[in-house]
């Protein structure tokens, strides 16, 4: 997966995790296990400049961190993590703001510049913390498998029409699994899991010579933040969650609930798009705009347009469930297909996300290290294509491309944890955020770690969509944002289960097409990715 959310289309990340059935996951163990960590003394920071053009726009500075290979050897092998760091500017220092961007795979070193979107000023009194995590962007060493995995064109349907297709799937995952067995960087793979990054960032705290931390976590950035907090309780300060995972969900579980919930996530762009039928031309009603959708993909399946095969125009269209801003490009793209016959703006789309160049299957190969072993994964093909087939009937959208997303864990040649880390109730205060139609992480694991966390409180973006967005301009919930990180204090916490504030949700866009032809909408600033 990409660092950020790229404009020019969305590839599937924590959003695209899948295979099956709700329940299939096993369940999680009580223990509170991490990998052991060093009592030698921490390692020290040279800061310095930094490459990027947003961090450096920051004031942001740079460096590399030390950490084990394996933290149950400290004294063996070493990898080296790459950190950023904006300090906080002027008398008020409330302390060091971790981050995580979500994915897994997705690099965050960009995010230490997020602390100037905080309202009133509040997080420029915060030292903003980003890291690639192991295996990821700029640490070293960097997993990659297979840089024409994704490559536009080459992948057959999504849709087992065939036994062909079948054979297809089946035969790239486990060849794509192989090549991560033995990739230059697998000496990573049993050491790429959640707990691997927490004790991570506990390195990166002992250098930073703090007690504790806040941490500001989006999408899977969440559940590191869930996991810290259980591993290492006395170490956290402030939680700001926003696209909260759902802990009883890790991952196999998780990945069946987003093909429930991208259904009405997409709801909303086949409704909006029918109301910009005189300009979009997709169809009268939301059925109609689905319809054509579908009527598409089989026309990609049967012979690319553009170079653009089903499979492709599916991950560009998958990006209108995550986020509201997108879907004037992608119904641009799906228009001109319609319309025009031919597929330029879908291509231009998929190749941004999808470049087939050196290392660009890094944020995929660090996802599947992660997803596959957190916690142990259906391994029967026979019963991973029965659960797809299952949920397929019902919610179709996102099945099929989620489940052959995720399917290299079957043959994943690094072995899963014995269970999840189990996410335990306690009065633990966080400030919880979600969207209620979010597909990649539907609201009910927001529900449910406000059960668990009894001091937590949860802002809904009432009948939102986009996965993930705050600090996006929506005051009713960037204003609480800043007002608990200023004070500590959150909202009044409501009886019952539901959330404790209901707030306006990332606006939809005007009904239309964008103002240009082709290309897909510049961004302003970095967004967080995806997963």
């Amino acid at each position: 997966m990409s660092a950020r959310i790229l404009a020019a289309g969305v590839t599937l990340a924590l959003g695209a995790a899948l295979l099956g059935a709700p329940g299939a996951t096993a369940a999680p163990t009580t223990a509170r296990t991490a990998p052991a960590r060093s009592q030698a003394a921490a390692p020290s920071i040279d800061w310095g400049r930094c490459r990027d053009g947003f961090l450096r726009a920051s004031g942001a500075r740079c460096a590399m961190l030390t950490v084990p290979l394996d933290h149950a050897d400290p004294t063996g092998p070493t990898i080296e993590l790459a950190v950023s760091r904006v300090r906080h500017r002027g008398p008020k220092d409330r302390g060091v703001m971790f981050t995580n961007p979500g994915g897994p795979g997705g690099s965050g070193t960009y995010l230490a510049g997020y602390g100037q979107f905080v309202p009133r000023g509040v997080g420029r009194t915060y030292d903003w913390i980003g890291m690639d995590p192991r295996g990821v962007g700029e640490s070293r060493p960097a997993l990659t498998c297979d840089r024409r995995i994704g490559k536009i064109g080459t992948r057959p349907p999504y849709e087992p029409s065939t036994d062909a297709i079948v054979d297809a799937w089946v035969s790239r995952s486990e060849a794509y699994a192989a090549d991560c067995g033995t990739a230059a960087a697998a000496a990573l793979l049993p050491h790429l899991r959640t707990t691997d990054t927490v004790a991570d960032f506990e390195v990166l705290r002992e250098a930073l010579g703090v007690d504790e931390v806040s941490f500001y976590g989006f999408s899977y950035g969440t559940y590191i933040a869930q996991v810290y907090a259980t591993l290492h309780p006395e170490r956290i300060d402030r939680l700001v969650l926003d696209g909260v995972v759902d802990p009883r969900d890790i991952w196999y579980a998780a990945n069946a609930a987003q093909n429930v919930a991208f259904e009405k996530s997409m709801g909303g762009f086949w409704r909006w798009a029918a109301r910009g039928h005189a300009d979009v031309r997709l169809g009268r009603t939301a059925a109609r705009v689905e319809r054509t959708y579908y009527r598409l993909l089989r026309r990609l399946a049967r012979r690319p347009v553009s170079g653009v095969g089903a499979a492709d125009l599916a991950d560009v269209v998958l990006g209108a469930g995550y986020a509201r801003f997108l879907w004037p490009d992608v119904a641009s793209a799906l228009s001109e297909i319609t319309t025009r016959g031919t597929a330029r703006q879908a291509r231009r789309a998929y190749v941004s996300a999808n470049p087939a160049t050196a290392g660009s299957d890094n944020g995929y190969a660090t996802y599947l290290a992660t997803i596959c072993t957190d916690a142990p994964w259906p391994t029967d093909l026979a019963t991973l294509l029965a659960d797809n087939e299952r949920q397929d009937r019902r919610h179709p959208f996102l099945t099929w491309p989620n489940g052959w997303f995720n399917a290299p864990c079957r043959t994943w040649p690094a072995p899963p944890a014995a269970a999840a880390v189990e996410i335990a109730t306690s009065d633990r205060e966080a400030l919880l955020v979600n969207e209620t139609f979010d597909g990649a992480t539907p609201i009910a694991g927001a529900r449910e770690l406000r059960r668990r966390f009894t001091g937590a409180v949860l802002i809904e973006g009432v009948g939102g969509s986009t996965h993930a967005g705050s600090l996006s301009g929506v005051a009713c919930v960037d204003d609480r944002i800043a007002r608990y990180l200023a004070t500590g204090r959150l909202p009044a916490r409501r009886s019952g289960a539901r959330a404790d504030v209901r707030c306006r949700p990332v606006p939809a866009p005007p009904v239309g097409l964008p103002d240009r032809d082709g290309g897909f909408t510049p961004l302003a600033r970095p967004v967080v990715p995806v997963g």
